[in-house]
């Protein structure tokens, strides 16, 4: 049974860091990736990483302050989030398949986790 598992989420101030960890199991994929979705918005894609580790890739708005990278002996992807702003804010979610921006690409999806950005 393939599950996935986000952690780290959290309260941090802007201009703060947060670092969330997808522990993967089950089988293994050729990328993660990381989407989040704020209140009454849709979903979006954040970043994506080949499983190992090879490629990465980021949408604009993550590129220079998110770091996403894969741990292929712990099964587990991460993504370092560094000068967050409050705009940030939104349930973040991983999700396994392709190496992709499009969600109809990952197959596996986690529960998701909150981050919060504010003062």
């Amino acid at each position: 049974q393939v599950q996935l598992v986000e952690t780290g989420g959290g309260l941090v101030p802007p201009g703060g860091s947060l670092r969330l960890s997808c522990a993967t199991s089950g089988r293994s994929f050729s990328a993660v990736g990381w989407f989040r979705q704020a209140p009454g918005k849709e979903r979006e894609f954040v970043a994506t990483v080949t499983w190992n580790n090879s490629n990465q890739y980021y949408a604009t708005s993550a590129k220079g302050r998110f770091t996403i990278s894969s741990d292929v002996a712990e099964n587990t992807v991460h993504l370092q989030m560094n000068s967050l702003k409050s705009e940030d804010t939104a349930v973040y979610y991983c999700a396994a398949g392709l190496f992709s921006v499009a969600e109809k690409d990952y197959d596996y999806w986690g529960q998701g986790t909150q981050v919060t950005v504010s003062s």
